[in-house]
């Protein structure tokens, strides 16, 4: 059992609050302690809890099925649980430097804790040892094809931060583990791809403050294991929310369906915005284009695997290089403009626009840079204030909707903005 200096104490799965607190409240996609005497309205975000630790700070990270349990008998039911968001608690004016090292220590068991799940992923490890069911670390290791010495220390190191139990020396997957397989519903793997890659890009600005370099894109093919995972990632963390949200909420998209016309999506990734439209409007015929080789191959089999190699097809390419065959119905650019903005903005708007039917639409997505710093207090928005010092990096920054409007305005083209997730994304939808 875990303790700290607040009022709460965690086990592995299970947040067990002290005899004097017994109110539990567990609500679909959000967690938090209720405390009798407190006012939620002005507590102050202190904690999460991630893989069986307690977090500081209001972070948003890693979750799994948990049970809340009070000191005395009385067990509220297991809750299947979806993102864990914020433990509230008041702000403590006393806290010394002994608690904040305290709260720190946490936080870097959080870290370690996604560390750990992403040698996990991209080792296929959690996908194996789901397939076999059990196995011992030997076992695991041959099946996976893996050095037997890495995956005999994996596995301890997954069963101490809740991803494996074991049995003797024999493990299974948690309700965690099986939860970071990438093929999951609603997977996690993103969570741990993200983690590796924010510390690579923390690394990388690090060194280059001094310089003011801005090596460009390249940087996200430093890192050879991160980069095959980067449209995974996307496609897990995005496409649900483009597929059940998105998609029935902008009117082009089956327009263009009912027409047989043709998409075209610029900085395509792994495909997944197409395939998505695809399985969702029968007519439409799409085209993607990316410069990494990378991912236009893993385009190509997923379109194949799902049936769509005659409906979809994908190129390697620049869009200020590109020359398509035949005016777009519709030109997606899916949180990609930001990569463009600063080298050419006003030749990319020309070339949307010249380069789509009369009536076409492109659709924009772009994470919605707010327009007031103290937005980016917010924890659901603290994230992207670390993406945009990353999109520095590789010579971009973040948006503002406004600015993309006015874009469109100046080639005369009328834009609806649509705003998702709590604001922080953004559609806008312009029309030739």
């Amino acid at each position: 059992m875990f303790h700290d200096s607040f009022d709460g104490a965690i086990l592995t799965g299970t947040i067990a609050p002290f005899d004097e607190h017994q109110n539990a409240l567990a609500v679909a996609d959000e967690v938090a302690l209720q405390f009798d005497e407190l006012d939620l309205q002005q507590a102050q975000l202190r904690f999460v809890f991630v893989a069986g630790v307690m977090i500081s700070g209001g972070v948003v990270v890693l979750f799994h099925p948990v049970s809340f349990m009070a000191k005395r008998p009385d067990t509220i039911p297991l809750v299947q649980c979806g993102i864990i968001r914020q433990i509230t608690q008041p702000q403590d004016p006393t806290v010394n430097s002994e608690t904040l090292k305290t709260q720190f220590r946490q936080q870097a068991q959080g870290a370690l804790s996604l560390n750990i799940a992403f040698i996990g992923v991209t080792g296929s490890l959690f996908t194996t040892l789901y397939h076999l069911q059990s196995a011992t670390a030997p076992a695991l290791a041959e099946a996976a094809r893996l050095d037997a010495g890495y995956v005999i220390r994996w596995c301890d190191a997954a069963y101490a931060f809740g991803y494996l139990e074991a049995e003797g020396d024999t493990f299974n997957l948690t309700s965690m583990g099986e939860a970071m397989r990438p093929e999951a519903s609603d997977s996690l793997m993103p969570m741990a791809v993200q983690s590796v890659l924010s510390a690579h890009m923390a690394e990388r600005a690090a060194g280059l403050l001094h310089s003011g370099e801005r090596p460009g894109e390249v940087v996200l093919a430093e890192r050879a294991t991160v980069l095959p995972w980067f449209g995974p990632m996307l496609e897990a963390g995005f496409g649900s929310m483009f597929e059940n949200t998105i998609c029935p909420a902008i009117p082009a998209f089956s327009e263009v369906d009912a027409r047989g016309g043709l998409v075209l999506d610029l900085g395509c990734g792994n495909g997944w915005y197409l395939r998505v439209l695809a399985r969702h409007y029968a007519h439409l015929r799409g085209l993607g284009l990316d410069g990494f080789a990378e991912n236009v191959a893993q385009a190509d089999a997923r379109a194949r695997t799902e049936g769509f190699a005659g409906r979809l097809h994908f190129e390697q390419g620049d869009i200020h290089d590109f020359t398509l065959q035949e005016p777009a119905d519709l030109i997606a650019m899916n949180r990609a403009l930001h990569h463009v903005w600063e080298h050419d903005r006003a030749g990319i708007f020309a070339w949307l626009h010249d380069n789509l039917k009369p009536g076409g639409y492109a659709v924009i997505w772009e994470p919605a840079w707010p327009t007031e710093r103290s937005a980016l207090r917010d924890p659901s928005r603290r994230a992207l204030s670390f993406q945009n010092l990353s999109e520095h990096i590789q010579g971009n920054h973040l948006l503002q909707p406004g600015e993309i409007v006015a874009a469109f305005a100046e080639q005369g083209m009328q834009t609806q903005v649509y705003r998702f997730a709590d604001d922080n994304e953004a559609v806008i939808v312009a029309r030739r």
